[in-house]
């Protein structure tokens, strides 16, 4: 949990579940991964379960954590806030009770804006069905690269607030993305020892798109060595819109 993150389109976070497994190439320089092997050696409670050294690894194994549930009740001034930043909600091994159990704590707080994001897009829109949908919370998939467009398909069967798409790491342009019906989608580069270089035309062709479909477009970042090493302006701005008009109040 963070009360405050550095990430650039939300607030906090909050894990009630951590792990997580490799499934696409967006996940193959995964941060989560390697700070959870990081935070496994210094001992903390959260990363010790491990996962398959094939698709995981030290502390990244799935795990819940019942105590992190009351964590968005007990704060009181109104956040937004990312869901499993260390973690999928939607992986196979969080049993739908569970998941049932963090909707259900987004609902009794609605003064809080909640951002969930999965790359298993299948089990959400087979869950959906079976899951109380507050109006604050927002869902979204990624999407990297041409071949994980479907999830977006899967996405428009959910009836959330708002729909969002993360681009990020874009790994190749997105010709074949449909917006009808994303309300928000994030674009950003790739971060890290061995990340791979993002064409700034892809992201231009995404935020013209956005702009003609009524989309609101966030600009996350060139990505680098550093996840700040490239800066944020695309054409001499940085693009930070939200959805349905709304604005963060606590990062920049």
């Amino acid at each position: 949990m963070a009360d405050h993150s550095t990430i650039e389109w939300t607030e906090a976070t909050w894990n009630p579940t951590t792990g997580c497994d490799r499934i696409s190439p967006g996940c193959d320089n995964c941060y989560a991964l390697t700070l959870s092997k990081r935070l496994k050696a210094m001992g903390s409670a959260k990363y010790q379960t491990d996962g398959d050294p094939r698709t995981s690894g030290p502390g990244f194994g799935v795990a819940v954590h019942e105590d992190a549930l009351d964590i968005p009740r007990r704060w009181r001034d109104p956040r937004v806030v990312f869901v499993n930043s260390m973690s999928d909600l939607f992986h196979a091994r969080v049993p739908l009770d569970y998941v049932q159990r963090v909707f259900a704590v987004m609902r009794e707080t609605p003064r809080h804006t909640y951002q969930l994001l999965t790359k298993r897009a299948a089990r959400l829109a087979k869950v959906a069905p079976q899951l109380d949908w507050p109006a604050n919370v927002w869902m979204g998939v990624s999407v990297e690269n041409t071949s994980e467009v479907a999830r977006v398909d899967d996405l428009l069967h959910v009836p959330a607030t708002v729909r969002f798409v993360s681009a990020e790491p874009l790994l190749g342009p997105l010709p074949g993305l449909t917006l009808a019906g994303i309300d928000w989608l994030i674009a950003g580069g790739e971060s890290g020892r061995n990340c791979r270089p993002m064409d700034p035309q892809w992201v231009r062709e995404l935020r013209d798109q956005c702009n003609a479909a009524g989309t609101a477009f966030f600009f996350k970042q060139w990505g680098g060595r550093t996840p700040k090493a490239g800066g944020r302006l695309l054409d001499g701005r940085t693009w930070d819109e939200m959805p349905s008009g709304r604005r963060l109040t606590t990062v920049g």
